[in-house]
């Protein structure tokens, strides 16, 4: 088999499991691949010269990654979903104690949560803000 099919097979072989994934790691990894079966049809002697390009190509979309999904959060009309998250209720799957995490349902997702009062399972809250990855949450005091 060609050295230029190898490469091809691996960059499509990443692209599937980057689609199962979601994390982007192996996307970059793909492409790399899929410009070292591109150089590999044009210097098909040359591997040590087709891994590099892999290489680089990789490195250089991991690189500008941040900046191109920083640009894109800064765009007029974006909406991160979690920011959406405020307001809503939801309802604790496992106990917050303070200063520990515990975790909540909203909606049919599970999200990580604090407060800064004690909630016991399947206590009813509303989520008051957002972190990173952590919802701030309290307890919900009204009628529903």
């Amino acid at each position: 088999m060609e050295l230029w099919a190898i490469w091809l097979v691996i960059g499509i072989i990443l692209f599937v499991i980057e689609m199962l994934t979601l994390t982007f790691y192996l996307l970059w990894v793909g492409i790399g691949a899929i410009a070292a079966a591109l150089i590999a049809l044009v210097v098909p002697d040359l591997f040590f010269v087709q891994v590099l390009a892999g290489c680089i190509v990789a490195l250089v979309l991991t690189f500008f990654t941040k900046p191109l999904t920083r640009f894109m959060r800064k765009s007029d009309g974006f909406t991160d979903i979690i920011d959406e998250l405020v307001g809503k209720q939801g309802i604790v799957i496992e106990g917050i104690d303070v200063g520990k995490n515990g975790i909540v349902k909203i909606g049919n997702e599970t999200w990580s949560a604090s407060s800064d009062q004690p909630l016991h399972k399947d206590e009813i809250v509303i989520i008051v803000h957002r972190g990173t990855t952590v919802l701030e949450v309290q307890k919900w005091e009204g009628v529903s």
